[in-house]
């Protein structure tokens, strides 16, 4: 059996994406190009990946476990998924369990035929609405929140599937990014506050959407435009429309796109992701300045941040830690005896450079905190004199509820702890964030409107853009899996 190749186990003190989509229209081996657009939106989803493929009689999908290499390298798989239209998705799960079943493209037999979605993002009413659709006799074949837009769509009283699926997303709340391949073709929409992105791009005569222009980039398509928050994207043998069935409000795009999850090879607002994480460390370096030797960033989402802090305060960037790009769930079952030495396999200290030197590391975020605890403490062992951390985000203190896969905040070490306790806990000669206004200010603000935020932020700050019903319900559990037991 070919080995299934997984997010790496010592990756779990990041946030991470629940999800990248693609969707191809028009195209000649459309499942080989959603297949390459998958490949440069993994870091968004690492879990599990599939595709559907409609090639004008009937659908086509393939889902599986673990990374795009592992389960769409073979000419047998991506033969078998016939068609010029396709969309695919990248899953890192946030809610609803790890399992195949769970995997998307999700698919059903609608009256009007065959309905397949891929959706990032989070429903944060999901379980409500869930309850409801399960007393009105429908049943689930999933434990995801994305399932519910199918049942929504299969239950509206409207006539055409696109008045049904209009209606069905009038009654979500949260955060989505979806694609949705019919018999007519394929439709694509981006929830009212554009909190989870979309791309729409050009190959020749066909059409591309993705969650990022760095799938563009993959398979060659020129990027025209985002798709913009509340629209809808009607694509068919009559051509592209867009239409726009919500009240238009201010729009509020996830802020940390630019702190940690997008490609810095991705353009997100406009503007390159690479140039605004190093501006992002130039204003670290301007608000919290250290005396050091030398810049070191914790690879690689700390590296262009740490360009910019080195560049702006003078002091010289190093590679101080080098990382291993191999590891994986496959490489090794560990024990605790290796399990301790686990961060080592991803990261190991360059001691020529760290051995006697004041450093300054620069991370994107602390969530949980446990891997930066491990890393200072490489550092001390390769001989570091001083070691001060700086963070190029504020800290983390809530949960998100978008399609991020943030702990509860009981896990949130800035949650718990202020900046002098963290420092302790880290054992970090001196810690710093990043402002809240010194990350509106690097991607292009003069500073946060807190009457009307430019961006969601609530990780930060726990100002969240919609209403959180699941949440709000002391009644309601966190966990949809849990559900069938409450209505049983």
């Amino acid at each position: 059996m070919d080995p299934i190749l997984t997010t790496d186990p010592w990756e779990q003190d990041h946030l991470h994406e629940e999800c990248g989509v693609i969707g191809v229209y028009g195209a000649e081996g459309a499942a080989a190009l959603a297949a390459l657009g998958l490949h440069a939106l993994q870091h968004r989803g690492q879990e599990a990946a599939g595709i559907t493929t409609f090639d004008g009689k009937e659908f086509h999908t393939h889902r599986a476990m673990g990374h795009v290499a592992g389960n769409f390298d073979k000419d047998s798989v991506i033969n078998a998924l016939k068609g010029e239209i396709a969309i695919g998705h990248n899953r890192y799960s946030t809610s609803g369990e790890t399992a195949l079943r769970n995997v998307q493209p999700l698919f059903a037999e609608l009256a009007s035929g065959g309905f397949a979605v891929a959706h990032n993002g989070n429903i944060s009413n999901a379980t409500t609405l869930r309850r409801e659709l399960v007393r009105r006799g429908s049943i689930f074949q999933s434990t995801s929140d994305t399932e519910v837009i199918i049942h929504l769509v299969a239950t509206s009283a409207y006539r055409t599937l696109l008045d049904r699926f209009i209606d069905a997303l009038k009654r979500v709340e949260g955060a989505y990014s979806l694609l949705c391949l019919t018999a007519e073709g394929m439709l694509a929409c981006r929830d009212p506050l554009g909190i989870r992105p979309l791309v729409l791009g050009r190959l020749g005569d066909s059409y591309i959407l993705a969650s990022e222009t760095v799938a563009l980039d993959m398979v060659g398509a020129t990027f025209l435009r985002a798709v913009e928050p509340g629209e809808l994207i009607i694509i068919s043998a009559r051509g592209l429309r867009s239409i726009r069935p919500f009240a238009p409000l201010r729009p509020r795009p996830c802020i940390f796109e630019h702190v940690y999850f997008s490609r810095p090879d991705s353009m997100v607002d406009g503007s390159s992701v690479y140039q605004v994480r190093k501006r992002i460390g130039a204003e670290l370096a301007r608000e919290n300045p250290v005396d050091a030797d030398i810049v070191v960033p914790v690879p690689d989402s700390g590296t262009p941040s740490a360009i910019g802090y080195a560049q702006e305060s003078g002091i010289p960037f190093e590679l101080g830690i080098i990382r291993s790009h191999y590891i994986g769930r496959t490489f090794i079952q560990p024990g605790d005896q290796i399990r301790n030495l686990g961060v080592k396999l991803k990261h190991n200290a360059n001691r020529a450079m760290i051995t006697g030197k004041r450093v300054v590391l620069i991370d994107d975020s602390i969530v949980r905190g446990t891997t930066s605890v491990k890393i200072v403490q490489m550092l001390r062992e390769a001989g570091a004199e001083e070691v001060h951390m700086r963070i190029a985000s504020p800290p983390t203190r809530h949960s998100c509820y978008y399609g991020v896969d943030t702990p509860e905040r009981s896990k949130l070490l800035a949650a718990q702890m202020d900046v002098e306790r963290m420092r302790d806990f880290i054992k970090v000669d001196s810690l710093s964030f990043l402002s809240i206004d010194g990350l509106y200010r690097a991607v292009g603000e003069a500073t946060r409107d807190d009457s009307g935020p430019q961006y969601c932020d609530a990780c930060f700050t726990g100002d969240y853009p919609t209403r959180l019903t699941d949440q709000e319900d002391a009644e309601v559990p966190d966990q949809l899996s849990l559900l069938a037991e409450r209505v049983i």
